[in-house]
């Protein structure tokens, strides 16, 4: 089982929706045996919250159902998960900080866009102190960024689907 998280800075708004978006795609292509995804949040601010109320209303607009609660990342994490994904820079820093910490220094950290061509190096907006348009304009980098994500994981542990 290849073991996917996701990471924003509270865990509400772009991490859950990577995850319900991931999870919605791998069942789709028939392949959800194979692979498995969570999200986190690199601050404290909303353990055990429900996504942001707009998070949802998205991921429903475009039929994803979104079953989470926040959570922070832990040591565990580095040791369980094959791919940590960042949504931006600050996240990425802090995770490649805490991977020193708990003593993971070999574990490799991705940036989620850095997977669409083109896009390399960056962030995925955080929408929380914006309205509903900044949801749906990360929902459509979010969509785009893990089809690519997929595409690489796919040909990386030969997953045919």
């Amino acid at each position: 089982m290849i073991k996917v998280l996701f990471v924003c800075l509270g865990n509400i708004c772009r991490s859950p929706l990577a995850e319900a978006i991931f999870d919605q795609k791998i069942k789709n292509l028939g392949i959800s045996t194979y692979l498995k995804s969570d999200s986190a949040g690199t601050s404290d601010f909303h353990i055990g919250e429900l996504p942001d109320e707009r998070t949802i209303k998205c991921a429903q607009a475009h039929s994803i159902p979104v079953n989470h609660r926040g959570r922070q990342v832990n040591r565990t994490d580095f040791r369980d998960f094959d791919y940590i994904i960042a949504m931006d820079d600050s996240n990425l820093r802090n995770l490649n900080n805490l991977k020193v910490r708990y003593g993971f220094p070999e574990k490799e950290i991705f940036l989620m866009r850095d997977f669409a061509m083109g896009e390399q190096g960056l962030s995925v907006p955080d929408p929380y102190y914006g309205g509903e348009d900044g949801f749906l304009e990360i929902y459509r980098i979010l969509d785009d960024a893990i089809d690519h994500f997929l595409n690489k994981v796919k040909e990386n542990h030969q997953i045919y689907a």
